[in-house]
């Protein structure tokens, strides 16, 4: 074949793999801002299974997803930093959430080992913070809090 037995340039196979290549790209972006954005959910699950159980006041239960450890009777020894009872005291009916009738996970924030959880409770403006950690995936309280209100945050978390 030579240059002058060249094929005709075909217009339309040129438009569809470029459509191809485009459409391809989209996907791939769709794709990579999905995986980042759920990529704190076993975190995020973990709290809102906590406060479901605090919800239906199944508090033996939410200690054990607190301790990520739903045995946690058979060796209650080995809570003793925070024992059951000062669970009951912190997030029973008399303790600062009150009777937790509604909650909502609102966002997350990953950093080093574990991930800050904002939470609604109860509908308040003031909210609940609580430390995930990666590992094991056990719940503790957590001094820091994040600002994620407006949908910037929520499309760049």
């Amino acid at each position: 074949m030579t240059l002058l037995d060249a094929q005709q340039y075909d217009e339309a196979r040129s438009r569809r793999r470029r459509n191809m290549i485009i459409a391809g790209i989209v996907v791939v972006l769709i794709l990579a801002w999905v995986a980042y954005h759920l990529r704190n959910y076993p975190e995020r699950h973990a709290v809102d299974k906590f406060l479901t159980a605090l919800q239906q006041n199944k508090t033996e239960a939410a200690y054990g997803i607190l301790m990520s450890d739903p045995n946690w009777k058979q060796h209650p020894e080995k809570y003793s930093k925070y024992p059951y009872g000062e669970f009951y005291t912190d997030w029973g009916p008399a303790g600062e959430w009150g009777i937790i009738k509604s909650h909502h996970v609102d966002c997350s924030y990953s950093s080093g080992s574990g991930v800050l959880v904002q939470a609604t409770i109860n509908g308040r403006s003031e909210h609940a913070y609580v430390w995930v950690d990666k590992s094991d995936k056990s719940i503790h309280a957590s001094p820091d809090v994040i600002d994620c209100g407006n949908w910037w945050g929520w499309l760049t978390e």
